[in-house]
C-alpha cells in the first residue's frame, strides 16, 4: 500500500507538473493520511485531501527555491492549513487564558475534573478542555445531569450517564437503594453536549465528590465506560490531546500536566511533533487506563478500593440523614 501511494504521488506530480517528493516527504504525506483516519495501521483513501496537501507542499518548496519537496515543506503545508482554520480554537483558548472560561491546570480539587471535547467544523477540527463538576448529597434521584434536565444533551451522552449509574449501583450493591442525588454538569457549556467520551471523567468527578478525595487538575481525561468498569476507545483523540496541550502551553507548562486516555486508543495516536517533543522532555504526559481503577489510581494516587470505602461511608451518612428526616408516624 505504501508503494502504491508513492506511485500515486509521483503520478500526481507529473500530472500537475509540480516538484517531486523526496522519500522522507512521501513518508510525511503517508503520516498525514494515517492521521486523517486516526489509525497507525490504516491509510485514508480521501485522495482529494492528499492531492491538496501535495500541491501546497510543492508550493512551499517553490517558496524556498528548492527543486524537490522535503519533509519540512509537507509540515509547513500542514501547519499553514491549521493556521487558516484555527480562529475559533484560538478564540476559545484566549477565553481560557483570560479566565472567562474557567479551566484549572494546576493543583488539586474535589469534585471537578477537566474533560476533553472534540469540535468538528469541516475544515476546522480541534479539541478543547471543559470543566466537569459533581456534587453529591442526601436524596433519592440518583445520578442527575443538569445538561440532560434542560434538554442540552444528546442520546449518546445520556446513554453514557446511564451506564455510569449502573456501574455505581453495582459497586455499592450492599447499599442499594442508594440514598444519594449526584448532580453532574459541563460547566460553561451552552451549545449542548453529546457523545459518551466524557463518561469516565464524569464518574471520576462523582467519586471524588462522594469520597471527598481531590483530583489532579492538570490531567485532562477522555474515555468511555462500560458497565463492568472497562474503559472504551473514543474518537478525535489527537485533536483533543493537542488542543489541551496548546491550552497548557499558553497558560504555562509545569511538567505535571497531561492527558489520561483509554489504552485501547494507543493505535490511534498520530500526534504533532510539538507534543511528541514535550512528552519526550517530560513537560507533558500521556497516560493510559484500561479500567476505572487505573484511572482513579493515576488521578488521586489512591486505589479504587480506598475510594469506594470512603464513598460507602458517605452513602451510609446520606441514608441516616434521610431516615432522620422522614415524617414520624404517630402511635
Amino acid at each position: 500500500n505504501y508503494a502504491a501511494y508513492a506511485s500515486f504521488i509521483a503520478y500526481k506530480c507529473q500530472h500537475h507538473h509540480c516538484r517531486h517528493f523526496t522519500a522522507e516527504a512521501v513518508a510525511g504525506l503517508l503520516q498525514a493520511m494515517h492521521r486523517l483516519i486516526e489509525d497507525q495501521t490504516r491509510l485514508s483513501t480521501k485522495f482529494g485531501v492528499l492531492e491538496k496537501l501535495l500541491l501546497e507542499s510543492s508550493a512551499a518548496a517553490g517558496i524556498r527555491g528548492a527543486s524537490l519537496v522535503e519533509i519540512q515543506d509537507v509540515k509547513s503545508a500542514i501547519q499553514r492549513k491549521y493556521q487558516r482554520h484555527s480562529y475559533i480554537e484560538s478564540h476559545m483558548r484566549d477565553s481560557i487564558v483570560d479566565k472567562e472560561l474557567i479551566i484549572s491546570v494546576y493543583g488539586e480539587s474535589v469534585g471537578q475534573i477537566n474533560g476533553l471535547t472534540h469540535i468538528d467544523l469541516s475544515e476546522a477540527s480541534f479539541g478543547s478542555p471543559v470543566r466537569i463538576s459533581a456534587n453529591c448529597y442526601a436524596g433519592s434521584r440518583g445520578v442527575l445531569t443538569i445538561d440532560r434536565e434542560v434538554s442540552m444533551s444528546g442520546p449518546t451522552h445520556d446513554k453514557g450517564v446511564m451506564i455510569l449509574q449502573s456501574w455505581l449501583h453495582t459497586n455499592f450493591a450492599e447499599l442499594n437503594p442508594l440514598n444519594v442525588t449526584a448532580s453532574l454538569v459541563f460547566e460553561q457549556e451552552y451549545s449542548g453536549v453529546d457523545g459518551d467520551s466524557a463518561s469516565c471523567a464524569e464518574l471520576f468527578a462523582l467519586l471524588s465528590s462522594l469520597a471527598q478525595m481531590p483530583i489532579r487538575q492538570g490531567i485532562a481525561v477522555t474515555g468511555a465506560l462500560n458497565q463492568h468498569g472497562e474503559v472504551l476507545p473514543v474518537g478525535g483523540l489527537n485533536e483533543k490531546i493537542e488542543g489541551y496541550f496548546r491550552v497548557c502551553k499558553q497558560i504555562g507548562l509545569d511538567g505535571k500536566q497531561g492527558v489520561l486516555m483509554p489504552e485501547r486508543n494507543m493505535r490511534h495516536l498520530m500526534l504533532s511533533d510539538e507534543v511528541i517533543a514535550a512528552v519526550a522532555t517530560g513537560q507533558f504526559h500521556i497516560a493510559t487506563m484500561n479500567t476505572v481503577a487505573d484511572g482513579i489510581q493515576h488521578l488521586t494516587g489512591r486505589s479504587l478500593e480506598e475510594l469506594n470505602a470512603l464513598a460507602a461511608v458517605a452513602l451510609r451518612g446520606f441514608k441516616q440523614t434521610l431516615e432522620a428526616n422522614l415524617p414520624k408516624r404517630g402511635v
